[in-house]
C-alpha cells in the first residue's frame, strides 16, 4: 500500500488534500505541518511520495526538496503551487521535484498527478543477469490511443536505464515524467487534436471530446511511434503523433514563471527541466528527449 506524506501548514488545506486522496482505498496518507516536522516523520518511516506546500514556516518546500533529495533520493517529491510562489516552484523542480500540481486545479489534478507518479516510480526490484554489460539497444513501439499502455512502457524504460546504469533512480523517475509528459501530449494534443485551452475552460467539456474523438475517425486510427535508443551515454527518445502537428514558436515559454499556473505548457517545462536536450520537428507532430549519463553517487565518491 503506497505510504504518501502530505506537507501543508494550513489545517484547510490539509483537509481538502486528505479528502482527494480518500478517493483511492488503496493509499495510505499521513500528514505532517512543515518542512522539519516532515523530514523527522520520513527518519521514522520512509514514504513512497512526499507532496508539499512551497511556503511554510521553519523549513519551507524548497529546502524539503533539496533535504529529501540528498537523504532520500529514490523518494518523489510533488509540489503544490500556488500564486505568487512561481518561482520558487520553478527552482525547486530544477533541484530534484518530480512533478507539481497548481491549488487551483487540485480537484482535477492531484489524483492523476499523484497516481501517474507513483506508477513511474514503481519497478520490479530483479535486475537483468547482463546487467551493465550492454552497450547499446535500439526499441520501436507503436501505441494505441489509450493512456493505460503508458505505464508498461515506462516501466520497461525503467529497466533499461538500470541495465545501462545511466542514472540514480531519483533521476530516472524524472526522466519517467519527462517520457509520461510527451506521450500524453502526443496522445490527447495530437491525435486527439483536444486543446488544453479547453481545460483551462472547462475541464467536463474537456474530458467530453477526449471520448468523442477516441471513438471517431480520424483520430481513432492514429497511432503514437515511440523510438528509444540506449547507450552508456545518454537515451534519446523520439515521440510522434499522427495528428496535424503545430508551430512550435507558438508555444509560451515555460520557464517563465508567469506561466507556471497555466495548464498549456506544464508538460514542456516538466520535459525541459528533466531532459539535457528537447527539440520539435519542423511540423510539430514528433519531439526528441536526449538524457546524458549522470554519475550515481557512489561513483563521484
Amino acid at each position: 500500500m503506497p505510504h504518501i506524506l502530505v506537507v501543508d501548514d494550513s489545517d484547510t488545506d490539509r483537509c481538502l488534500i486528505g479528502g482527494l486522496l480518500a478517493g483511492n482505498s488503496e493509499w495510505q496518507v499521513e500528514y505532517a505541518v512543515e518542512g522539519r516536522d516532515a523530514f523527522e516523520r520520513i527518519g521514522r518511516r520512509v514514504p513512497d511520495l512526499v507532496l508539499t506546500d512551497l511556503l511554510m514556516p521553519v523549513m519551507n518546500g524548497l529546502e524539503l526538496v533539496d533535504a529529501v533529495r540528498k537523504k532520500y533520493p529514490h523518494v518523489p517529491v510533488v509540489l503544490m503551487t500556488s500564486l505568487g510562489n512561481e518561482a520558487l516552484a520553478v527552482e525547486a523542480l530544477r533541484r530534484g521535484a518530480a512533478s507539481y500540481v497548481s491549488k487551483q486545479r487540485l480537484a482535477s489534478k492531484l489524483p492523476e498527478t499523484i497516481a501517474d507518479v507513483l506508477s513511474i516510480t514503481r519497478r520490479a526490484k530483479s535486475q537483468a543477469l547482463l546487467h551493465g554489460q550492454l552497450c547499446e539497444s535500439l526499441y520501436r513501439f507503436e501505441l494505441e490511443n489509450d493512456p493505460a499502455q503508458f505505464a508498461p512502457l515506462l516501466n520497461f524504460i525503467w529497466e533499461e536505464t538500470v541495465q545501462f546504469r545511466l542514472w540514480d533512480d531519483a533521476e530516472a523517475m524524472r526522466v519517467g515524467i519527462a517520457l509520461h509528459e510527451a506521450l500524453s501530449n502526443a496522445l490527447y494534443h495530437g491525435n486527439l487534436e483536444v486543446s488544453t485551452t479547453l481545460r483551462e475552460v472547462n475541464e467536463t467539456a474537456y474530458h467530453a471530446q477526449i471520448e468523442e474523438h477516441r471513438s471517431r475517425p480520424p483520430y481513432c486510427r492514429r497511432r503514437i511511434a515511440v523510438e528509444a535508443a540506449f547507450s552508456r551515454a545518454a537515451v534519446r527518445f523520439v515521440v510522434r503523433d499522427g495528428g496535424p502537428g503545430f508551430n512550435p514558436a507558438s508555444l509560451p515559454d515555460p520557464t517563465d514563471p508567469e506561466n507556471l499556473e497555466r495548464t498549456c505548457g506544464r508538460g514542456i517545462l516538466l520535459m525541459q527541466t528533466f531532459m539535457d536536450e528537447v527539440r520539435y520537428n519542423e511540423t510539430g507532430n514528433a519531439v526528441t528527449l536526449v538524457k546524458w549519463r549522470h554519475p550515481t553517487k557512489e561513483e563521484e565518491k
